[in-house]
């Protein structure tokens, strides 16, 4: 799976010099978000342009990926004090439900965990004031 991510990252590289031209359309939208977005369409292509962009330009990607495939990870999850509140979109493709969130369910038991239905991956981009007011209700407590 992670090298995945760095096949995505490379298909990034290679699209950003025409991130305007992919993002000029509703299908190009929608496939330059298909990995984060359950419909990205809906987004401004200047939207669309950036996240390609964005990705493409992250240095840190394929050496944190690298790294990730090197060495095992571990949550301290009993360092962490504060509360805290998990959304994950049920159409999640890049770390899909409920199977790559059992590892997390696990070991922060204490989150507080909300699975929001029809989202991907970023589910500001799918349901963005939904998101907005779980992060604000959870913070505001």
């Amino acid at each position: 799976m992670l090298r995945d991510y760095a096949r995505l990252h490379g298909m990034a590289k290679a699209a950003a010099p025409h991130a305007e031209a992919a993002a000029a359309t509703p299908q190009g939208r929608r496939q330059a978000t298909e990995y984060i977005a359950t419909g990205g369409e809906h987004l401004p292509p200047a939207v669309v342009a950036d996240i390609i962009r964005a990705t493409a330009g992250c240095e840190a990607a394929l050496p944190m990926i690298d790294y990730a495939i090197r060495e095992p990870w571990t949550l301290d999850a009993e360092r962490i004090a504060c509360p805290v509140r998990i959304v994950w979109g049920t159409e999640d493709r890049l770390l899909p439900w409920p199977s790559a969130a059992a590892r997390y369910r696990r070991d922060l038991p204490q989150a507080d965990w909300v699975e929001l239905g029809g989202a991907g991956h970023c589910p500001q981009i799918d349901r963005p004031l939904e998101t907005a007011q779980l992060i604000l209700g959870f913070t505001d407590t």
